[in-house]
């Protein structure tokens, strides 16, 4: 018996280094990816964004650009422009000619576009998950699990190319059930941007509704 007892405490022991090392193997993958988006000086995306729950009948598909610089973005997506100056959030709606002007705050002001490269540092435990080949890159996995609570995400896994160590896809499925699939279809770095990319003149907007909600 004692024999036993002791093969069996060292398989547990095994398994346990085991996944330590892949926790540690997962975030030293994410840290490359990490240091790698800290180097742009601007990062340019093209993606398709998917968003699906059975239960409540959501089934939506959508494609988008932003231009992220910083914690500054400019983001294109459903018919809406977001534009981030660093201080407000101006949402310009071409179909209603309104603009709403506001200091981001809550889910806002926590998961932004220029967010969605690095939101992955802190809050989650990790783990070495899935290699994929897809259209001949590599994708290896990295699956999130959130360590607060109260998070609404139940998991995220993350797709990163081997060889650029940039993000191909992100997976998140919400506690609730719904799942919210990111594809980047184009990944472009240090690109030439306007001065005034990030800015919002109203001059440009003349017949359109200026809503300042602070």
């Amino acid at each position: 018996m004692k024999k036993i007892f002791t093969l069996f405490a060292l398989f547990v022991l095994s398994i346990n280094i085991a996944h330590a090392q892949d926790a540690a193997k997962a975030k030293k993958l994410l840290d490359e990816v990490s240091s790698k988006v800290k180097s742009y000086d601007n990062v340019i995306l093209d993606f398709k964004i998917s968003i699906q729950n059975l239960k409540k009948e959501i089934n939506q598909e959508s494609k988008g650009n932003v231009t992220i610089q910083g914690d500054k973005y400019n983001l294109h997506m459903m018919g809406t422009n977001k534009v981030f100056d660093g201080k407000k959030i101006y949402t310009i709606v071409p179909e209603d000619e309104e603009v709403t002007i506001a200091t981001p705050s809550g889910q806002e002001a926590e998961f932004t576009p220029a967010k969605i490269l690095t939101f992955f540092n802190s809050g989650f435990k990790y783990n070495w998950d899935i290699t994929q080949n897809i259209k001949g890159r590599k994708i290896q996995y990295i699956k999130l699990s959130p360590t607060a609570a109260k998070d609404h995400r139940k998991q995220v896994l993350i797709g990163i190319d081997t060889q650029t160590k940039n993000i191909y896809n992100i997976i998140e499925v919400a506690k609730d059930g719904t799942k919210t699939t990111i594809i980047v279809n184009s990944f472009k770095t240090n690109q030439p941007i306007s001065k005034n990319q990030f800015n919002f003149e109203e001059s440009k907007y003349p017949n359109y509704y200026i809503n300042k909600l602070d």
